[in-house]
């Protein structure tokens, strides 16, 4: 697999500060979100990588590792078991093999211990790592609304996972070491779940934020008044103010979709008006509105 250099995927330096992360991540999550580039064959994939460097980098203990072992991070421990035991080997015998100090970088170390070729007059076993599995995971934008858990059931085996609030339609999490196994005692590979998350039938996500249009009436478009409306918190009152036009847009603060692990934070709900006509007039309303349009 080909090194992907996280802080330059996210157009960002070393010293990116975790809001410049977020804010990045942000930037382009909605530049390449598969919604919003339904022709962009390129779209999903920059998406996943997208929010695979947002994972590592958000994450302290993870950036750390990552920082320091690049492609290698997620064996970071097993590397360091692995360099102190060849350590210790090299103390007692002085012609045995002496790891990353006889000139090996990172890469060509775990190419040795994770399935890459054995330097000559090595004699153990190669050890493998496993395959990794792909798996997509249909939700409703109501399940993905709150955290919640699921069963999930991968060769046999029965996995549970906490899916958190605010997971993207597209956006794929790592589930470590439980992909196939490794050979030799090598490390198991990973599982890979892509989220697709289907609109509701009236709201529209875009990133952290709603969309929906609701239907006014003529009377309460010219008059003003008072309304309820669904969102996916519970019902809001609003208060429609006299002469709203047709196509009126309203934000509602905070009652759009939660923000994936930022706890507590909301994205708004965006709310357009659409007056509808009155139809099927009895002959007095006729009049009525015939007597209006001359004054």
């Amino acid at each position: 697999m080909n090194f992907v250099d996280y802080y330059k995927l996210l157009g960002i330096d070393k010293s990116a500060t975790t809001k410049d992360i977020k804010s990045a991540y942000r930037k382009l999550a909605r530049k390449y979100h598969p919604d919003l580039n339904p022709n962009d064959k390129n779209a999903k994939r920059n998406f996943q990588q997208i929010n695979e460097a947002n994972e590592v980098l958000s994450d302290p203990v993870k950036r750390k590792k990552y920082d320091q072992y690049g492609k290698d991070w997620e064996h970071s421990e097993q590397f360091e078991k692995q360099r102190q035991s060849q350590g210790q080997q090299t103390r007692s015998n002085s012609a045995g093999f002496s790891g990353a100090q006889s000139g090996e970088d990172f890469s060509d170390f775990f190419e040795a211990m994770f399935g890459g070729a054995t330097g000559a007059g090595r004699n153990r076993q190669i050890k493998y790592r496993g395959e990794d599995f792909n798996a997509e995971l249909h939700l409703d934008l109501i399940d993905a609304y709150k955290t919640q858990k699921q069963t999930l059931t991968v060769n046999g085996k029965k996995i549970r996972i906490t899916i958190p609030a605010g997971i993207e339609n597209g956006q794929t999490i790592k589930i470590a070491g439980h992909g196939g196994p490794g050979i030799n005692g090598g490390p198991a590979g990973d599982l890979f779940i892509t989220f697709s998350i289907a609109n509701h039938s009236l709201f529209k996500r875009l990133g952290d934020n709603l969309y929906a249009s609701i239907d006014l009436d003529l009377y309460t478009s010219v008059l003003g008044g008072d309304i309820t409306i669904d969102t996916l918190d519970g019902k809001v009152k609003l208060k429609v103010k006299p002469e709203t036009q047709n196509g009126t847009k309203i934000k509602l603060k905070d009652k759009g979709f939660p923000v994936y692990k930022n706890e507590g934070h909301y994205g708004d709900l965006y709310i357009t008006y659409t007056v509808k006509i009155p139809t099927n007039l009895t002959e007095q309303q006729r009049k009525l509105f015939i007597k209006l349009s001359e004054l």
